[in-house]
């Protein structure tokens, strides 16, 4: 009998790479499942991150905070996907992004020590790495060209193709903050498109 709530990422590393269960049996062996309120910091900026998160239900913030403390949305973490402040983690350098929880979410956390056994000891385990380090290459890149290339209606245009039914999920301070834009802004965006 598998422990609570670790069928969804047993099912999301299957779909990723070859694997069995006696490899999954093993990686997830540290791991935990909890559950935690909305608002809740997964991380702290000063602690070097020495976890990932998978996340079975809820959703998360990620943000930055600038010299001044404004906080500044930079992505948000949707059921079955990994997240973490990547590259805090794997410098092994204390956090810049802060992870927060907007609704009640569950996450998997997966040790350090789960990870790398996983890069060591399972048959594609640097594959797994891989895809998911590839999956954040693009969505960084394609967030930083939209960021330039794309008007502030078109980047709203296309939020929900990218964070479905975001507007229902996250406040609307949140939304703006990814946009770029300020929330009156996007309360006339969103009045625009109500129009068409």
């Amino acid at each position: 009998m598998l422990p609570k709530g670790m069928q969804q990422i047993r099912t999301a590393i299957g779909s990723m790479i070859a694997t069995c269960d006696e490899e999954l049996d093993t990686l997830l062996a540290q791991a935990q499942t909890q559950l935690f309120p909305r608002k809740t910091l997964l991380n702290k900026p000063d602690r070097i991150p020495d976890e990932v998160y998978f996340i079975n239900k809820g959703l998360l913030q990620v943000l930055i905070c600038d010299r001044n403390g404004v906080e500044h949305t930079v992505h948000f973490g949707y059921e079955n996907q990994f997240i973490a402040d990547y590259s805090s983690f794997i410098t092994r350098m204390p956090a810049k992004y802060l992870l927060r929880t907007i609704q009640e979410t569950e996450v998997v956390i997966l040790p350090r020590a789960s990870i790398e056994w996983g890069y060591a000891e399972m048959k594609e385990g640097n594959k797994l790495g891989r895809l998911i380090a590839e999956y954040y290459f693009l969505y960084k890149d394609a967030r930083i060209a939209n960021l330039y290339e794309l008007s502030p209606k078109e980047r709203y245009d296309s939020l929900t193709d990218t964070f479905p039914d975001i507007h229902n999920r996250a406040p609307q301070r949140m939304i703006a903050s990814y946009l770029g834009i300020t929330p009156v802004h996007l309360s006339r965006l969103k009045k625009a498109a109500m129009k068409i």
